[in-house]
């Protein structure tokens, strides 16, 4: 068999080498900043196929790495030739038989190949012995089980120009073994990939291909260990199966079953035909430089392409991590909503806070007056107050217990209703679970944190009066009630903002408040009793809305764990689009894909 050399590449500059060095750096830049753009993005939400996209990122970020980037910097190093397949396929002994000496140990047992062995010619040594490609591996001359490491092996049998690299099996039982597989043929400019009669219609392999085939990369394919008998109709079956999948230009190689020598290799006579080809390929840097370029621009395209499908799986993750932040902040933002409402309708005005306050002003004979004389109030609340002083502590001490159970209720409301949203998606239900804490109740500070919430409400309630009245001390009104007495009026003025009891309530708890309403305008005047009010009214409900954030802030705190850069997907298409617009202009990538003939 023989290979056609690739075509000049269509729009490639003619300017001369300045040129297309120039297009070549702006090419890296792009895709550094690709890259980059990769990195910054994270799946960390338990979203459909999340697994799939952090998989791909990751091996989009190692093809940056390990082959593109590198390849662009040293588009004149050797051909690096990548022999993968399936498990039992023949790989190490193909290798060794194709270098003409035991270079990489072949056997029995399974996995074999458990750390790369890269194969070269002396003269090629420096283009491999730095970290110049595959960058995550170690470099070793001698034989390692370490998979974190690339042993390099020098072998005049191979021509300059031309490296082969023996990988793990991309079946392999070790997950190491396959990622590292996976990842090296990502960064071959030439796949050599083995398969034998009995595996090649397995799936492994095809998506391999498949793969190879969306991203134009040059694969040759070497049917193994195949009875001469049987070859005729293996090779044919597979040879439409290449077809089908877009591979039909791929060459094809026949290797027979035959005997192996003492030292593991096959016949000369059995591997002619692929060494013949390679070394043709390695003689010629016309044909070398195509396979490199087809398979470069395949990956930066692929690159380019699947960049797209990673920022819009990303974007989902925004959007799921916002739909849980609204979720969050709908509850809280209800349960200050509901809190407010509670402590303005009179529902306060109920139980030991009426109870007190009535004890306080003498309610019952006061709103037998409301009843008759409306007129008369003033005087007679002051001529009450003369004649029965009471303690107005009672009032206060039933008032912040009620405010705390209140705003406690709708804390631990809150906090369930959140919990019950984020646990009807698959995501919040892991963000839950891993967070550690039992976030749909309150904290367990909470209610002391409530309790100085409403002692410094009522400790302001108190300074609001001791202000207002600052020119009024003296005045008899203002004695009668004392600055104790007048502020637990305006917190009872507050409560019943609304009005919004029922039934035989609102006789009970509006004539309080109306009291309580009275008292102050017999000191202050209405005017300045509806600016109080309004000013309690407005510091009570800022303190429960900083409760309430400090108990949302658990549930954002998880969000804000995940690292979610809410500018990383437009990073990402951004990236993406630098490399397009230099994919469709001038420059050394553009070529024409490689056509090989079987």
């Amino acid at each position: 068999m023989s290979t056609s050399v690739p075509a000049p590449m269509p729009g490639q500059s003619t300017d001369g080498p300045a040129s297309a060095a120039s297009g070549t750096s702006a090419m890296v830049s792009a895709l550094t900043r690709m890259r980059e753009a990769l990195a910054g993005v994270s799946f960390p939400l338990d979203l459909p196929d999340a697994d799939q996209h952090r998989t791909m990122r990751r091996e989009m970020v190692d093809q940056l790495e390990n082959y593109v980037l590198p390849r662009l910097a040293q588009i004149e190093a050797p051909l690096l030739t990548v022999v993968g397949g399936s498990t039992g396929a023949g790989k190490s002994t193909l290798v060794n038989s194709l270098v003409g000496r035991r270079v990489t140990e072949p056997g029995v047992l399974r996995p074999t190949t458990r750390s790369p062995v890269l194969v070269h010619n002396p003269a090629d040594l420096a283009w491999f012995d730095q970290l110049r490609i595959l960058p995550g591996l170690a470099r070793t001359s001698r034989a390692t089980g370490d998979p974190g490491a690339l042993q390099l092996v020098s072998a005049d049998t191979v021509p300059e120009g031309l490296a082969i690299l023996d990988a793990p099996d991309i079946d392999s039982v070790e997950e190491r073994n396959r990622t590292l597989a996976a990842e090296l043929l990502a960064a071959a400019d030439l796949w050599l990939f083995v398969t034998s009669a009995a595996r090649y219609a397995d799936q492994v392999p095809w998506g391999f291909l498949k793969a190879a085939a969306e991203r134009s990369t040059a694969v040759a394919i070497v049917l193994d260990r195949t009875a001469p008998e049987a070859v005729a109709e293996v090779s044919g079956h597979l040879a439409r199966m290449l077809t089908d999948r877009g591979l039909r230009d791929s060459p094809l190689f026949t290797v027979t079953e035959g005997a192996v020598s003492d030292d593991g290799l096959l016949g000369p006579e059995q591997v002619a035909e692929i060494r013949t080809w390679l070394v043709a390929l390695a003689a010629d840097a016309n044909a070398r430089a195509g396979v490199v370029k087809q398979t470069l621009d395949g990956a930066v395209r692929s690159l380019s392409r699947r960049t797209h499908e990673v920022a819009d799986a990303a974007a989902e993750q925004l959007a799921m991590a916002a739909r849980l932040r609204e979720d969050a902040d709908r509850s809280y933002e209800e349960a200050v909503a509901r809190v407010d409402d509670a402590s303005a309708d009179g529902t306060l005005l109920r139980g030991e806070v009426l109870a007190r306050w009535q004890e306080f002003v003498g309610t019952g004979e006061l709103l037998r007056s409301l009843e008759t004389k409306v007129g008369w109030l003033r005087d007679r609340v002051v001529g009450w107050m003369r004649g029965k002083p009471q303690s107005a502590e009672r009032v206060t001490v039933a008032v912040e217990s009620g405010l705390e159970t209140l705003i406690l209720e709708h804390a631990e409301n809150a906090a369930e209703r959140t919990e019950a949203s984020w646990r009807s998606v698959s995501a919040g239900q892991h963000l839950l679970e891993d967070s550690g804490r039992d976030l749909g109740r309150a904290s367990r500070d909470f209610r002391a944190r409530a309790e100085r919430a409403v002692r410094d409400w009522q400790h302001g309630v108190l300074e609001m009066v001791r202000t207002e009245g600052a020119d009024k001390r003296s005045t008899a009104r203002f004695l009668a009630f004392g600055f104790n007495g007048l502020s637990v009026a305006l917190m009872v003025v507050v409560f019943a903002h609304t009005a919004g009891v029922s039934g035989a309530e609102v006789g009970i708890a509006g004539g309080s408040a109306v009291v309580g309403q009275k008292l102050l305008e017999a000191v202050f005047g209405d005017q300045a009793v509806r600016r109080l009010a309004e000013q309690a009214r407005r510091d009570l409900r800022e303190r429960v809305s900083e409760l309430m954030d400090a108990e949302r802030s658990r549930y954002l705190g998880v969000l804000e764990g995940l690292g979610l850069d809410e500018n990383a997907v437009e990073r990402l298409r951004e990236a993406s689009r630098g490399v397009d617009d230099l994919r469709v202009a001038d420059h050394p990538l553009r070529t024409r894909p490689h056509r090989g003939r079987r």
